[in-house]
């Protein structure tokens, strides 16, 4: 946006200093002027040694003579003094904001890795700084996390599409061969292709929070995903146990059954087949509500467990199911960004008995009645 050019803060300053000087200069003159007109005689008699005749003098004449010159010549040095050492106080009350704006400058040309670190005690300034900082820090983590999910969305894309090319290939090459199983092969490839799509756009999503807020229930949710997903946990011979009050928020009903789904999915994929267990408990606190979904399985070291929220950090033991599923990788990448689009927090931690806690806590509202629901599934609804 064109501006045009203006006065400088610094001489801006310099002159409102200046000014303000030379005001309390101009009125501490006019107070001696004020008294020399009241108080001091016209005219007095003086009586002068070695003199036997007094004589009679204009005194306040005389006065007025000698101090109307010297008046301008203090009123000039307020002047000059002012100016110079408002020029002065003022650059070195603006040289923090100076190195505030070269920084603001060098983020512009996307150079984040600098700090501006303004030493001193704390005011105005050093807040502003400690604020850009602070700003600084969250771009620059923020920005290496879009490019390292930018590279590892392209590299995930390309592999379907690879994968494509080559099956496509290969028919070209052997005319021969069942078209039945390429349609298949081709079918599974483009499928996957199509969900990790959809992942993507539902992460953007959450991230842009694109959606309309209004008032659910957690634990009327968690009921819903573990409904959905109860004939996928029996296939592998697992039990879902939910517990939960009721549990009240504001958001998207879509996002937090799509968070939801994502937990209990992962906890029954990751988990002991036959023998396992999932736990779905709902939670009201004073003023947050939890969602908390356990599950059995191997014992996890707490520095992975802190890698399984970035896209596409599946983990070389994780990267494979039981039955040779392949995961997108974008599960609890999803669930942060679901959990943050809503106000809340995301919590991993290992069990010490094997598995995984994964806690979200949410803003609560308040509730229109309390109770609660125990249910336990396996092999019947939950």
């Amino acid at each position: 946006m064109g501006r045009e050019p203006g006065l400088s803060v610094r001489l801006k300053l310099t002159l409102s200093y200046a000014g303000f000087l030379m005001l309390a200069g101009a009125l501490l003159l006019a107070a001696v002027w004020v008294f020399l007109l009241r108080y001091v005689p016209d005219r007095a008699m003086l009586v002068v040694p070695d003199d036997t005749t007094p004589g009679v003098f204009p005194v306040r004449s005389s006065l007025l003579q000698v101090f109307t010159p010297r008046a301008a010549m203090v009123y000039g040095f307020l002047l000059v003094f002012g100016l110079v050492g408002g020029w002065i106080l003022s650059g070195r009350m603006l040289a923090p904001l100076t190195r505030i704006t070269e920084a603001a400058r060098r983020a512009a040309t996307g150079s984040l890795s600098h700090r501006i670190e303004l030493e001193g005690r704390n005011d105005e300034f050093r807040e502003l700084a400690d604020a850009f900082d602070g700003m600084l820090t969250r771009l620059e983590a923020r920005v290496a996390e879009q490019r390292r999910f930018a590279a590892n969305a392209s590299h995930e894309l390309r592999t379907p599409l690879a994968i494509t090319q080559t099956l496509l290939d290969v028919a070209r090459n052997n005319r021969n061969g069942d078209p039945g199983e390429l349609v298949d092969r081709l079918h599974a490839v483009n499928a996957r292709a199509i969900d990790l799509t959809e992942a993507l756009l539902l992460l953007s999503r959450a991230d842009q929070r694109s959606f309309t807020r209004e008032p659910v229930d957690l634990s009327l949710i968690a009921e819903e995903a573990t409904e959905t997903l109860l004939p996928f946990a029996e296939e592998r011979g697992l039990t879902i146990e939910t517990t939960g009050d009721v549990t009240p928020t504001v958001g998207s009903h879509a996002l937090l059954l799509q968070l939801t789904t994502n937990l209990v999915h992962n906890a029954i994929v990751h988990n002991q087949p036959g023998q396992g267990t999932v736990w779905v408990t709902t939670g009201l606190r004073s003023r947050t509500v939890v969602l908390t979904v356990e599950n059995t399985g191997e014992k996890l070291a707490p520095h992975f467990v802190s890698t399984l929220v970035e896209p596409f950090q599946r983990g070389a033991e994780r990267r494979r199911s039981h039955d040779g599923d392949v995961g997108l990788g974008l599960g609890l990448a999803i669930v942060r960004s679901i959990a943050q689009a809503h106000d809340g927090t995301l919590t991993l931690l290992p069990r010490t008995e094997g598995g995984l806690r994964v806690t979200v806590e949410l803003p609560a509202t308040p509730p229109r009645h309390t109770g609660q629901r125990v249910s336990a599934a396996q092999g019947e609804p939950a």
